[in-house]
């Protein structure tokens, strides 16, 4: 019997819930049991993942952004706190976010072993290097609309008579964004969704990409040169950013 206790803090405002699925998923199959499961994020990211988070009992922890890295320190505190408090032999650390290095070096000296978990396309190279062991998982797209279509009824076709002529069908030239604006796209693909992301978390990924150079330099004034293609909020004092072309199905 497999009596390793196992915490598991997931960094929900960084990763997408079919990667915080697999993570569970990997992690059951891998100890048998986990025993603490807490997801961080912002009250939208809870309620977008509310049925992810009932079906794997995983508490969500929810953080009303105060300013940046808000929920980063939260789940450090509550790591901390954890380790002394409830002595677990693993615990993971479930984000691509390179910030909690100081937090997996103070779990170890806690006597804690410490994984991460991260989204394939999203982590730098100095992530894993904090950690014991880390992973990184990949998001599979939704198989929503196949399951749609394997549960809708067949329609019985109509003769070929009947059936009405259809125009034929019209070339749609593609979208050519400014270089600028594809490569912070290429950088956050999260913004391809429309979904309104954290402006920190996105500074954050430009620097790591290398398409924000200077430490000076904020997020806020670097997207603003590119208004036509984001939408930054509030407009006074911006926390969030909205990418306003087609989202990616």
């Amino acid at each position: 019997m497999n009596n390793t206790r196992v915490a598991l803090l997931i960094d929900a405002d960084n990763l997408s819930g079919d990667v915080i699925e697999q993570a569970v998923e990997h992690l059951l199959k891998l100890y048998g049991a986990v025993h603490f499961r807490r997801a961080y994020s912002s009250p939208q990211k809870v309620i977008e993942h509310t049925e992810l988070f009932r079906r794997h009992s995983i508490r969500p922890m929810v953080n009303v952004p105060t300013g940046k890295n808000s929920t980063d320190i939260a789940l450090a505190v509550d790591a901390i706190d954890l380790a002394i408090c409830e002595t677990p032999d693993v615990v993971v650390i479930a984000s691509s976010d390179s910030d909690y290095a100081p937090l997996a070096q103070r779990l170890r000296e806690k006597g804690c072993r410490v994984l991460g978990i991260g989204q394939a396309g999203k982590t730098g190279s100095e992530s894993p290097l904090a950690y014991d062991e880390f992973i990184d998982l990949t998001h599979r797209k939704s198989r929503g609309n196949e399951a749609g279509a394997a549960d809708a009824r067949p329609t019985r076709a109509r003769p070929p008579a009947a059936r009405a002529r259809l125009p034929a069908p019209v070339a749609v030239a593609p979208v050519v964004l400014p270089p600028e604006v594809a490569s912070i796209l290429q950088a956050v693909p999260a913004l391809r969704s429309g979904a309104a992301l954290q402006l920190g978390e996105v500074g954050e990924a430009l620097r790591r990409h290398e398409i924000l150079t200077s430490k000076r330099a904020s997020a806020s004034g670097f997207l603003k040169r590119h208004a036509a293609h984001f939408e930054l909020l509030p407009s006074d004092r911006p926390r969030t950013v909205r990418y306003r072309g087609p989202k990616s199905g």
